[in-house]
């Protein structure tokens, strides 16, 4: 996106990745009894641990298509952070729900955040099948 914030955050941290969920949601069928395509359904990312703090995306589609993006877990705990997030995590949402896909910009200023959101998103994508 090429913005900035004030508070600019490590681009050489680490990241690493725990265990997933993906859960239907009301009304949707479960795997054992097949899935109908355009079901609503609730696809869970990974709490991806960062350099600042966990990052967990979940995902709602209607069939193949993410209609809502919700940010779990993200770095908290500090006034840098949260200013971080505050600015963030809206630019990221608003471009995976208008590409619907992994295959967005990280935000500038937000690198560790921006990893952290990339990976948890793009395992809910490959739970979801998208």
């Amino acid at each position: 996106m090429g913005a900035l914030v004030t508070a600019a955050e490590s681009p050489s941290a680490s990241t690493t990745t725990s265990g997933a969920t993906a859960a239907p949601a009301a009304g949707a069928a479960g795997a054992a009894g097949g899935t109908d395509p355009s079901a609503t359904r609730t696809v869970t990312g990974p709490t991806v641990q960062t350099q600042w703090g966990p990052v967990q995306v979940q995902l709602t589609l209607k069939g193949g298509t993410i209609t809502d993006v919700s940010v779990l877990q993200k770095p908290s705990g500090n006034p840098q952070d949260d200013a971080i997030n505050s600015y963030a995590l809206p630019i990221l949402v608003r471009e995976t729900l208008g590409r619907q896909s992994a295959q967005i910009d990280m935000v500038s200023g937000a690198t560790v955040t921006s990893v952290g959101y990339l990976q948890s998103l793009q395992s809910a994508l490959d739970q979801a099948g998208v």
